[in-house]
């Protein structure tokens, strides 16, 4: 089928790159304008037009899709297919295409709808994730259910190594939708409002780690927030982010010091917490690079107890 292609950040490239390479036609790409970025706050396009340049697609990046309906209703696409936009589309362009317009989200739909769906369902300690493609409308994330895809969360497994997996199998799922819906062969299935759940925008205030709560769920916040924004605790008045973490073991969870604590046990940095503690075991300290947590601990042993 001819197809629009809607999206912005590289979660919604590798889609992109998946049906360029399929039988459907991509007639044009749209995606957010450049954005201010870096020390010089240089403009940066997004991952989606770069990609679609290189792969040679007409590029459009209006500041707002209501503008877009006439050069929309121009191609005549058979679908509309749309991954991390970043904008809600209204009715009149929801309308436009054939099969209506397809959405592929990060999570298993009613589940998680909103901005970070991967992030909040590790943070909330989920033991599946996975992707859904639905027939947008004008709600967040509210459209009827086409194709799901579920996969199980590692126990350690940071937001961004889900993130990875997530849009790779995405891309199949969203391939896999278009060639169903141009042969008959999918039903859509309406969404369980009493079981939706919601994905708010992560915001810097939530970054700061609270110790007095347990370690599962003080292990699950590093994990959900890595490898960024990034969870963080305050060593000597600067920033130590802690980009990956495990639930400590019995013989050093029960280690007693200040919670919040940053103790050394034989080269592994311990953190108590109101129950339990973590283990850090990949940091960043303000001003400093990724380490490991035996790195820091041999370059700041002034500022580590000792067990």
């Amino acid at each position: 089928m001819n197809i629009i292609f809607m999206g912005t950040p590289d979660f919604a490239e590798y889609s992109l790159r998946k049906l360029s390479g399929s039988k459907h036609k991509i007639l044009a790409v749209f995606t957010q304008p450049d954005r201010p970025a870096g020390r010089g706050y240089k403009l940066v396009p997004s991952a989606v037009k770069t990609a679609a340049l290189e792969l040679g697609f007409e590029v459009f990046q209006p500041d707002s899709p209501v503008t877009e309906h006439e050069r929309l209703s121009g191609y005549k696409p058979d679908a509309i297919v749309v991954v991390a936009y970043g904008k809600l589309l209204p009715e009149k362009i929801l309308n436009i295409p054939k099969y209506g317009c397809v959405n592929l989200h990060g999570s298993l739909l009613p589940e998680y709808r909103g901005a970070a769906p991967i992030q909040w369902n590790i943070i909330n300690g989920g033991e599946y994730g996975g992707t859904t493609t639905m027939l947008m409308d004008e709600g967040m994330d509210t459209g009827d259910i086409l194709l799901q895809e579920k996969t199980k969360i590692g126990d350690e497994e940071t937001a961004g190594e889900l993130f990875e997996r997530l849009k790779v199998s995405g891309a199949y799922l969203l391939s896999k939708t278009l060639d169903k819906l141009e042969n008959g062969d999918i039903t859509p299935q309406k969404q369980d409002e009493a079981a939706a759940t919601y994905a708010p925008k992560i915001t810097g205030d939530m970054c700061l780690i609270n110790f007095e709560i347990g370690a599962k769920s003080v292990q699950k916040l590093i994990c959900g927030l890595s490898p960024g924004p990034g969870a963080y605790t305050l060593l000597n008045g600067k920033k130590l982010k802690i980009l990956r973490a495990r639930v400590a073991d019995s013989d050093v969870a029960g280690i007693k010091k200040t919670v919040g604590a940053m103790i050394n046990k034989n080269g592994r940095l311990i953190i108590p917490c109101v129950s339990g503690a973590v283990e850090a075991t990949e940091i960043q300290y303000e001003g400093s690079r990724r380490m490991s947590a035996a790195e820091f601990i041999n370059g700041h042993k002034n500022l580590i107890y000792n067990a």
